[in-house]
C-alpha cells in the first residue's frame, strides 16, 4: 500500500511540475504564508522578553516542532477532510471498489507538492532555535522523536476527522477545528493557557505531547503546570493509542457508509 500512496502523489506531483513557473511560484508562496505565523512571534517579542516564561528562542522551538510535525501531516495526508465531498458528489464508491485502501486513495487525491515550502519553512525555524539555544546531543535525540511523535498525533486526528464526515457530510469546518485547531493551539508554550484546557490536552486529546511535554525535557524545563517528569517521555505511547483509536473509528465511518448508487 505504501508504494501505491507514493505512486499515486508522484502522479499529481508530476502534474503539477507540468508548470514549472506556477508550481515554483506557489512553493515561494506557501512558504510565506508560513512565515506570517513566524512574524507573529517576533511581533510579540518585540514588546516582551518572554512569553509566560519562555524566551523567543524556546518559542520559535515549540512553534518549529510543532509546525515541522504538522506542514508534513497537511502535504501528506490532509486530503482526508475532502472525504464529505466525495460522499455528496458519489465519487467516493470509486475508491471503495478499487482494491487499494480507501484512505490511502483519499489521502493522495489531488496531493500538492507545492506545500513543501511550508515543510521547509518550519524547518529552518526549528534548525535555527535548536542552533540557537545551544541544545546538546544529550537531549537533541528527544527531537526526531517528538516530529515523529506529532506526525503520529495529526494523522491520527486528521483521519478522525475524514471518518467523522461519514456522519456531518455537511459540517467539513467543523472538524477542521481539531485539525488546523489543534495545530494553531501547539503553536505557543501551553503555559498561556488555563490549566484546564492543558490537562484537557494531556489526559484526553494528546496534543501536549506534540512539542510541550518533550519540549520541556529537551529545553530542561520544569512543567509549570506540575505534570510528572515521566510525562515527558509518553509521547510515543499517547500517540499509538491515538492511532489505534483512529484506525477503529475509520474503520467504523467507512462501514457506515451508504452507496449513492451512482
Amino acid at each position: 500500500m505504501v508504494s501505491t500512496y507514493f505512486l499515486l502523489i508522484w502522479t499529481w506531483t508530476r502534474s503539477a511540475a507540468a508548470y514549472p513557473v506556477s508550481f515554483a511560484l506557489m512553493t515561494v508562496l506557501g512558504f510565506l504564508i508560513a512565515a506570517i505565523d513566524v512574524a507573529v512571534i517576533l511581533v510579540i517579542f518585540a514588546n516582551t522578553t518572554s512569553l509566560a516564561g519562555f524566551s523567543r528562542d524556546e518559542a520559535l522551538f515549540l512553534y518549529g516542532a510543532s509546525g515541522l510535525a504538522f506542514t508534513i501531516c497537511d502535504t501528506f495526508v490532509s486530503n482526508l477532510d475532502r472525504t464529505s465531498q466525495h460522499i455528496k458528489a458519489g465519487t467516493l464508491d470509486t475508491f471503495l471498489i478499487r482494491p487499494v485502501s480507501p484512505w490511502i486513495q483519499l489521502a493522495a487525491d489531488r496531493f500538492m507538492a507545492t506545500r513543501i515550502g511550508r515543510i521547509l519553512q518550519a524547518a529552518l525555524v526549528l534548525g535555527y532555535a535548536v542552533a540557537a539555544l545551544g541544545i546538546g546531543w544529550d537531549r537533541a535525540w528527544m527531537i526526531p522523536v517528538m516530529v515523529v511523535t506529532g506526525i503520529v498525533i495529526f494523522a491520527s486526528l486528521w483521519t478522525i476527522a475524514g471518518a467523522a464526515q461519514f456522519l456531518l457530510t455537511d459540517a467539513p469546518e467543523v472538524v477542521n477545528a481539531f485539525t488546523y485547531g489543534s495545530s494553531q493551539l501547539t503553536q505557543y508554550p501551553l503555559s498561556v493557557y488555563a490549566r484546564d484546557l492543558v490537562r484537557g490536552v494531556t489526559y484526553v486529546l494528546p496534543l501536549a505531547f506534540v512539542n510541550w511535554q518533550p519540549g520541556l525535557y529537551v529545553l530542561g524545563r520544569d512543567d509549570p503546570f506540575g505534570t510528572p517528569g515521566f510525562t515527558r517521555f509518553l509521547g510515543p505511547a499517547a500517540a499509538l493509542v491515538l492511532a489505534l483509536l483512529a484506525a477503529l473509528i475509520w474503520r467504523q465511518g467507512v462501514r457506515h457508509y451508504r452507496s449513492t448508487g451512482s
